[in-house]
């Protein structure tokens, strides 16, 4: 079997699902290519339009809220995937989510009603911090899921 260049081996990838550069150089070194070639696909990609950080995390930031997560999981995933702050506090604000409505939507969802005591509150309190909301969007939740 014949060893594929790094380029072949980027748009493999890059076929089946956006990547960031990081996660890209992450693949590509993995695979024992030489890490200048590497540097220098990566830069040709982006200028290429084929791999974009900015794309990926759009995309990212979309499907997280589609499946009702706060913006510090998504934060948080989004670091792991060597993303820079700025570019993911960007996307956020440009996002326009209601991350009230979006913590009340996942509220009701999962829970009945807001529960008969403390311990029932606390569980969803943490049932919202899990998917990663604040506790301000908790508590606005909380009272727009099921006004008293």
């Amino acid at each position: 079997m014949t060893q594929r260049t790094p380029y072949e081996e980027a748009i493999a990838l890059l076929a089946r699902r956006e990547y960031t550069r990081s996660e890209l150089e992450e693949r590509l070194l993995r695979h024992e290519h030489p890490p200048e070639a590497v540097t220098a696909l990566l830069d040709r990609l982006a200028e290429d339009n084929l791999q974009s950080d900015a794309r990926f995390v759009e995309h990212f930031v979309r499907s997280r809220i589609t499946r009702l997560q706060g913006p510090r999981k998504i934060s948080a995933e989004l670091a792991g995937r060597g993303i820079e702050r700025e570019m993911i506090a960007q996307a956020l604000e440009e996002s326009d989510a209601d991350w009230t409505a979006l913590a009340a939507e996942a509220l009701s969802r999962r829970f009945d009603g807001p529960g008969d005591d403390m311990k029932a509150r606390a569980r969803r309190q943490r049932f919202l911090a899990s998917r990663g909301f604040d506790g301000q969007q908790c508590s606005s939740a909380m009272r727009l899921a099921w006004p008293s």
